[in-house]
């Protein structure tokens, strides 16, 4: 299993020799508002594609989509996606994808089987309270296939009975998580901060995790340099992947 991350949420992830493109969010730096209510006002996204969109976009064979916020899905990528694609989806997105003129939207209620991938579907809450109400629904997939590790997709969740029921149900042997700690000018945080993602890694105590959604939205506010840190002082800096944007990682799987 090969895994890119782009920007952001976006990675492209090469399993069972099928390269899933996740969460595409292709807009240029500064060309989209800020997200309101939140501490600074900063055009998103904060950097540049490490690569042309183009690119990002070239011999992928299928696009996943966590839920349809648009620092996880926006109109370049619906411009620039080809719409005979196909596209799995959190069953209340498949109307507003559908809408984009994609023509092969799947929604994914709890398990499918593409191309021998087997892909499920795991819930998460997008921060607590009102917030997270607001905030709508999201969803984790977790991806097995032949000779390849389990992989398990949190989406954009905090540390939650959702995620840790995911983690002891699925044992996945390397999970991606979206961190960055977003959250808005009041209420917690709506993504994860250092401290979930130390609770993720405990509970995936053979897991690997690799840590993405960091530095490319306003609202994202714990930096790449405080996780390392607080990951150092855990002593979970040799298991837990901080990449940077463009940044490819191999993982093989794990012999029983």
């Amino acid at each position: 299993m090969e895994i890119q991350l782009v920007r952001h949420a976006t990675l492209r992830v090469t399993y069972a020799n099928r390269t899933l493109l996740v969460d595409p969010m292709l807009s240029r730096a500064g060309e989209l508002a800020a997200t309101p209510n939140t501490p600074n006002q900063r055009p998103n996204p904060l950097v540049e594609l490490p690569v042309p969109a183009e690119s990002v976009i070239a011999g992928i064979d299928a696009v996943l989509v966590t839920h349809i916020h648009r620092d996880h899905f926006d109109q370049a990528a619906a411009d620039l996606l080809p719409k005979e694609i196909p596209v799995f989806c959190q069953p209340q997105d498949r109307e507003r994808l559908t809408e984009c003129g994609f023509l092969n939207v799947t929604p994914v209620a709890d398990e499918i089987v593409w191309e021998g991938i087997r892909l499920g579907r795991t819930g998460g809450r997008h921060g607590t309270g009102d917030i997270g109400e607001k905030m709508g629904p999201v969803s984790g997939f977790v991806l097995r296939a032949e000779g390849e590790p389990c992989l398990y997709l949190a989406g954009d969740t905090i540390w939650c009975e959702e995620v840790e029921r995911a983690a002891a149900d699925h044992r996945p042997e390397v999970a991606v998580v979206f961190a960055g700690a977003a959250q808005f000018v009041t209420g917690g945080p709506i993504t994860m901060t250092a401290e979930d993602v130390v609770c993720l890694a405990g509970a995936c105590p053979s897991a690997r995790i690799v840590v993405a959604h960091m530095e490319a939205w306003n609202h994202c506010l714990l930096s790449r340099s405080e996780l390392r840190a607080h990951l150092r002082e855990r002593e979970l800096d040799g298991r837990v992947l901080v990449p940077e944007d463009g940044e490819v990682m191999r993982f093989d799987k794990t012999l029983p």
